[in-house]
């Protein structure tokens, strides 16, 4: 049975395949558009799922779209009718793309879908799942576990913003919600709004911001904002806020609690108040967070947690519940957020709305394959490519481009790094990688102002031969997707000086504070990653090189793309990153590239060619 799930139409569409229970491809839509958090129709993403398993539209069994539009236009009707006469500007930009678009996508996306297969009889094959449904079969049903207790967070779904399901073998049922307006997306989005950064992509910024500030505004964050009750069940107080029914996410009042207004962030440069305000609200979602699994593990008894939804890839609050031991084994979902929702549709529309039969991978791994579930190229097709750019490179055997990338790393150069099948959600995971070497203490600065293009505060992550994790990290378990943030081994760390220690806010990123400074974060943290010889052998095999050179098992990982662009998927996109920025050496396949050895005609200037994210 093939099943094809998709999200689109708000932001991150992508598509995904399941045949016969097995995760045969997935991917976002920005990858082929090369616009980023591309929200239209996902019909690149749909061909190269189709084509990866070399099979037409009309082969589909069903289609599952993974929300229900006519329940989110109730809650938008509803909200409005609640908060009126407040919110009319807002109630009459929204209601025209409705009901020209969004209240007929039944029929819009039969009409796309239609442009793959003429006779596709959408009448029996398009199915719709509720928006927190299907982020809770893209956490089940591929996690390692017989039987989970569920917890989905994001901004909002149809009513949905967190919900409690309880999944079995092939059964998964929703059995507690909270509903919007109380949302802890939300909450964090007001804050990122106020803060400065773009809502639904700047969240990240104000994570790794936080560890910069004091969480000098937790109480009164809790005493004005948030209701929490002991179960972690939240209510937050409207009146400080403007998302029901405004053009933005924070009122006046909002301000006035803070003492300080919005930020404009291409006029108001970050302060300590920025970096406190974002260090509180961290605080109060892991707060939040927490409360909600300790209440979930007292009701279920239930042993293991999956995770899924935007809130989920807030890898430092996902760290700390690891380490609260609350439950026995934790497992999030990599592509948690709306792209994640095509995937957990796709599943849903096979367990539960035919009734088909789930089998457990064993030995504790997931049915992700690693997160890898997008195109790849041969190595024919890459020369091909690479020779149409007008690239000059070498070809190397799998054993010389392992060691010439090892020695280039080892040499202090800034690598991309494109291998095998791309990665599925937002983070890069040795597919579609920019690698440094850790030990370097420039090279945090140089990859963020010379080679990302990005704000200088923003940490980077490292991966990590799965064998020797617990050596450099106070972790000893999987995180194969870069979800949790672990602290870096005591034995590893430089004590700071006093001076130093009285430093404030930003001016402590140039401080070292371990043995792996590109990796460790003000706060001695890092989001690691586990490298595994199973799902990413080409990758293991490079760090495992670089160790041999260096003695250090880590390298630096970041997404191979600019600011502001999606992370690359062809040989096309690669290199023009690679001529667009500093990257030194480009290795895709066993092509090896040098900065040195290109015609400089061929630059490109990446610095400003994507809108700030």
């Amino acid at each position: 049975m093939r099943i094809l799930g998709l999200s689109a139409l708000y932001h991150d569409s992508a598509a995904a395949l399941v045949v016969d229970g097995n995760v045969v491809a997935a991917a976002q839509e920005e990858r082929f558009t090369r616009k980023k958090h591309d929200a239209g129709f996902p019909e690149h993403a749909i061909g190269y799922c189709l084509g990866e398993a070399g099979i037409g539209l009309g082969d589909v069994d069903y289609v599952v779209f993974y929300d229900k539009p006519f329940l989110k236009f109730e809650r938008l009707l509803e909200t409005y009718v609640s908060f009126a006469p407040r919110g009319f500007t807002s109630f009459k930009a929204a209601m025209p793309v409705w009901l020209k678009e969004k209240l007929f996508q039944k029929d819009m996306l039969s009409k796309e879908l239609k442009l793959f297969a003429k006779d596709f009889d959408w009448i029996n094959k398009l199915l719709f799942a509720e928006h927190h449904l299907s982020h809770a079969a893209s956490a089940f049903f591929p996690s390692p576990f017989e039987d989970a207790a569920v917890l989905t967070m994001d901004g909002v779904g149809e009513w949905t913003t967190t919900s409690l399901a309880m999944g079995s073998g092939n059964k998964l049922e929703i059995h507690k919600e909270l509903h919007f307006p109380h949302s802890l997306g939300l909450l964090y989005s007001a804050f990122t709004y106020y803060t400065g950064f773009k809502v639904n992509s700047g969240e990240y910024k104000l994570m790794g911001l936080a560890p910069y500030g004091e969480p000098k505004y937790t109480k009164q964050i809790l005493d004005n904002l948030v209701d929490l009750k002991e179960d972690g069940s939240f209510r937050l107080d409207q009146s400080y806020f403007d998302y029901c029914t405004g053009l933005h996410m924070t009122n006046d009042r909002f301000a006035a609690l803070f003492g300080q207004p919005v930020r404009k962030a291409d006029k108001d440069p970050l302060t300590q108040f920025h970096m406190d305000i974002a260090a509180s609200i961290q605080e109060v979602t892991e707060i939040i967070v927490s409360q909600l699994c300790r209440g979930i593990k007292k009701e279920t008894g239930a042993k293991n947690l999956c995770l899924a939804g935007g809130v989920a890839l807030n890898c430092v609050a996902n760290g700390k519940i690891l380490r609260q031991n609350i439950f026995d084994n934790i497992w999030i979902q990599p592509a948690a957020g709306d792209a994640g929702g095509a995937l957990g549709a796709a599943l849903a529309g096979y367990h539960i709305h035919k009734g088909q039969p789930r089998k457990i991978t064993g030995n504790g791994k997931d049915a992700m394959k690693g997160s890898y579930l997008g195109p790849v190229f041969e190595q024919s097709d890459i020369e091909a490519r690479l020779t149409a750019c007008g690239a000059k490179f070498s070809v190397l055997d799998d054993g010389s481009m392992i060691a010439a990338t090892a020695e280039a790393l080892a040499a202090e150069k800034a690598v991309g790094w494109m291998q095998g099948r791309m990665e599925f959600g937002p983070r890069a995971l040795g597919g579609r990688s920019i690698l440094g070497d850790p030990r370097s203490p420039t090279m945090q600065k140089l990859l963020n102002l010379k080679v990302k293009y990005r704000e200088s505060f923003r940490p980077f992550a490292p991966s990590v031969l799965r064998e020797d994790v617990a050596e450099w990290f106070d972790l000893d378990g999987d995180s194969p997707y870069m979800l949790l943030v672990a602290p870096v081994a005591e034995k590893h760390r430089r004590a700071m000086t006093e001076d130093e220690q009285k430093l404030f806010g930003i001016d402590k990123l140039n401080v070292p504070r371990s043995s792996l400074p590109a990796i460790t974060h003000v706060d001695y943290s890092a989001r690691v990653q586990t490298i595994h010889a199973d799902t990413n052998p080409r990758y293991h095999a490079l760090i495992s090189a670089f160790k041999g050179l260096t003695g250090c098992g880590v390298v630096v990982n970041t997404s191979f793309n600019v600011r502001g662009e999606p992370i690359v998927c062809s040989p096309e996109d690669a290199w023009r990153c690679f001529m667009g920025s500093e990257i030194e050496v480009l290795v895709v396949g066993n092509c090896f590239l040098r900065k040195e050895d290109q015609d400089p005609a061929l630059k490109l200037d990446y610095k400003n060619a994507f809108e700030l994210d």
